[in-house]
């Protein structure tokens, strides 16, 4: 049985990357191709697919997770089976993801896998490289993404910090008829404030993640032989 094992470095601290990590839709985001919706019975169940294009044809793989949350220890185990869709080849996965760190998140992911028919020769032999390429562009998209987030929670409490034009802040607050008097409602401040929806990430190449993938496997092959 195949097996992963890889690190990958977030440029974000752990508080700031955590609860994007715990949102399996923001994460879906962030990988090529991929979506994801939580299934309708409830529980911690969550449908999606993956879309891989190959050349001028698209292949769908669909599947479904359970994931399970330790938010203290800042942990997820997935398990996960999924099915081409033609029904010809099946895989079966199970993992542990483990976000750690101070200034930067290394997030550490290990876990197993077993894939039958027609991809099982390439999934044995290529796997893990494959799933090396995938981590290298998902920290990029989910680095992008908290960098987003933080930039929209900064302008947010800067403009709520701004007083309105021309009330000084010290005699506005020092005022009783200030504190008593109604505020009129305004359409842009009584909304309540919506986060903005993750963009999707750029729907998945197979010749472009197969040559990171064989750049992967150089790398690993070479770091051997030294």
């Amino acid at each position: 049985m195949p097996t992963v094992a890889e690190k990958i470095i977030i440029p974000s601290p752990p508080e700031d990357v955590w609860p994007l990590l715990s949102n399996p839709a923001l994460v879906a985001s962030c990988i090529p191709g991929a979506t994801l919706a939580a299934d309708q019975s409830g529980g911690d169940v969550w449908k999606g697919s993956i879309r891989v294009k190959f050349g001028p044809t698209v292949a769908v793989f669909r599947g479904e997770a359970t994931l399970s949350y330790d938010h203290d220890k800042r942990r997820c185990t997935i398990e996960g089976r999924g099915i081409d869709q033609r029904g010809a080849s099946r895989a079966l996965a199970n993992g542990v993801v483990a976000a750690s760190g101070t200034n930067e998140t290394e997030l550490a992911v290990e876990g197993e896998y077993t894939v039958t028919g027609p991809l099982e020769t390439f999934a044995n032999a290529g796997g893990v490289h494959v799933a090396r390429a995938l981590l290298s562009e998902f920290a990029r998209n989910m680095g992008a993404l908290v960098a987003e987030r933080r930039a929209e929670d900064t302008s947010a409490d800067e403009a709520s910090a701004v007083p309105a034009a021309g009330v000084n802040p010290a005699s506005a607050a020092a005022s009783p008829t200030a504190r008593a008097a109604p505020t009129a409602p305004s359409s842009a401040s009584s909304q309540p404030a919506v986060p903005t929806p993750p963009r999707q990430a750029a729907e998945l190449n197979a010749f472009a993640l197969l040559w990171a993938a064989f750049k992967s496997w150089l790398s690993s092959l070479f770091g051997k032989r030294s």
